[in-house]
């Protein structure tokens, strides 16, 4: 819907409006009247009406008819039956002309729905910082009049590592939820792996793309088994690893296999080569963990991101033991970037327990418990304290 009405209006903060209005007329009329046949085409036509009764107000009718895609009257297909509308505002979103962190959390809050809160616990920021760069990101668009359309030839080019990033953003963002009961958000997952289909089908030749895809379909194979049958939280040693599912294992594992074998990886294709290392071990013991030592020091090497150094730090424990990544995750705390970052003082909590420092651990775990607010993750760390607090 806002897509579609953002081609009417140009203009974000209006398309909003539009669309929020459409939907209370949805509440007035549909309990009266009954729900439409065809729902979703009912509530873009009243968005797209209500944003043409704005430009006519503004007097501005006459010079944005020229810009409508295609005449008022031609029929609406239902949300998603479209699905370059969601390209092309993702793309408008991630114009070079913004921030690169604008153009991500813009992305996320006006193309996929995430809340403005777990957008900034996303970036390690208070909402109201993310708030007010949200805003000023809506309004450079305005200012500059970016085109609402998917660019071509280099344009493409110097928007497509950010469009990628929104796209593994947003899936990461479902795939532990930062807030609520549940550890999952499916329709946020599915959504990032709707558009990774798309982007790759829109770039067949872009590795990375390809590699994205891989990454989100390994992840999406276990997502059965992350939870137990009360929505515990299982870690990977106690997952079920006969549920997985294995086509879309295979899926990932052909579209890793070219992206490899087509040119240098990037850190898509590693994160992806990662997840397919842990996806064939037919054991939690049996994994390959050297080889995914390797693969995390060259994803630091083209990707060197704090959170990557902490999840090789997991990776040199089960190698060269809990010791040497305990002197990692010091270092990467010493470091400050990660602070308030959840996994931070949980890892460490792990290390410490594993290295029999007990009181520290449940420090940690502490610490760790207080940046949660899902309650799965919750649970889990409450469970891994108490678990301190008996043993002898």
């Amino acid at each position: 819907m806002l897509t579609a009405t953002v081609r009417v209006t140009r203009d974000l903060d209006a398309a909003e409006e539009a669309v929020q209005d459409a939907y209370v007329q949805a509440l007035r009329t549909w309990p009266r009247d009954g729900v439409p046949r065809r729902p979703g085409a009912w509530l873009t036509t009243a968005a797209r009406r209500n944003a043409l009764n704005v430009l006519r107000r503004a007097r501005t009718l006459d010079r944005k008819l020229p810009l409508l895609l295609e005449p008022e009257d031609a029929p609406m297909p239902e949300p998603g039956a479209v699905p370059d509308d969601r390209l092309r505002l993702i793309f408008t979103c991630c114009h070079p002309a913004l921030a690169p962190e604008a153009r991500v959390a813009l992305t996320l809050r006006l193309v996929c729905g995430v809340a403005t809160a777990d957008i900034a616990r996303a970036f390690l920021v208070a909402e109201a910082t993310m708030a007010a760069r949200l805003t000023r990101a809506k309004k450079k668009i305005a200012a500059a009049r970016i085109p609402y359309r998917v660019p071509h030839g280099a344009e493409l080019a110097d928007r497509v590592h950010a469009v990628l990033t929104v796209v593994h953003l947003l899936y990461s963002t479902g795939h532990t939820a930062h807030s609520g009961r549940e550890l999952v958000r499916d329709d946020l997952t599915d959504r990032a792996l709707d558009l990774a289909r798309l982007l790759h089908l829109l770039l067949p030749a872009e590795r990375e793309a390809a590699g994205l895809l891989a990454l989100l379909l390994v992840h999406q194979a276990r997502r059965a088994t992350r939870t137990d049958g009360r929505g515990r939280l299982l870690r990977l040693a106690e997952q079920d690893r006969s549920a997985w599912d294995r086509e879309l294992i295979a899926e990932a594992d052909r579209l890793l296999v070219a992206s490899l074998t087509s040119g240098p990886p990037g850190r898509f294709t590693l994160q992806a080569a990662i997840a397919a290392v842990h996806a064939q071990a037919a054991t939690y013991e049996e994994t390959d963990w050297p080889q995914i030592l390797v693969l995390y020091g060259e994803l630091l090497r083209v990707w060197p991101s704090p959170v990557v150094a902490l999840n090789r730090a997991v990776a040199l424990a089960m190698v060269d033991g809990p010791a040497a990544a305990l002197a990692e995750v010091e270092s990467l705390e010493r470091d400050g970037r990660l602070a308030g970052y959840r996994y931070l003082p949980a890892t460490k909590a792990d290390l410490l327990h594993r290295l029999g420092r007990d009181a520290e651990a449940a420090e940690a775990y502490r610490a760790a418990l207080a940046l949660s607010d899902n309650a799965a993750e919750q649970e889990f760390l409450a469970e891994r304290l108490a678990h301190l607090r008996q043993e002898p």
